[in-house]
């Protein structure tokens, strides 16, 4: 038997991170509870919060997202003008949209609107992080 330790999962930059695409991640992580959704729960939200970090967007604009998706459903949200302030209307739309391919009832609705919550979990953290190192 090898006891040697073998190494865990590396950490990824922020750069690396905001290469993933979320849209891939929501469109296999939501319909599978094992691996893909893990990842869609841990590197996603990250890499999605990293994106809308950048783009300028508050924690509580995700917040409000994932409310208007627990109330009116993921097709209605992905249909809204602007799901989120300025430039990442359209980061936000195609996560929606990408989303909305696979639910498929309410409790998907709900998953959803969990996973925004977990991204704007992880974009208030970075907020606080700047703002404490500033």
């Amino acid at each position: 038997m090898n006891t040697t330790p073998q190494p865990g999962p590396q950490p990824m930059s922020d750069a690396r991170l905001a290469e993933l695409d979320v849209e891939v991640l929501l469109r296999f992580g939501l319909p599978d509870p094992g691996a893909h959704r893990s990842t869609l729960f841990g590197n996603g939200a990250v890499a999605a919060a990293i994106t809308v970090d950048r783009l300028g967007v508050l924690p509580r604009a995700v917040v409000f997202l994932g409310e208007v998706v627990r109330s009116g459903g993921t097709r209605y949200a992905a249909a809204l003008p602007e799901p989120l302030p300025g430039p990442a209307a359209a980061a936000a739309r195609g996560w929606l949209e990408a989303a909305a391919m696979v639910i498929r009832d309410a409790t998907g609705d709900l998953l959803v609107a969990r996973w925004l919550d977990a991204v704007a979990a992880v974009l208030a953290l970075r907020v606080v992080h700047r703002k404490a190192t500033s």
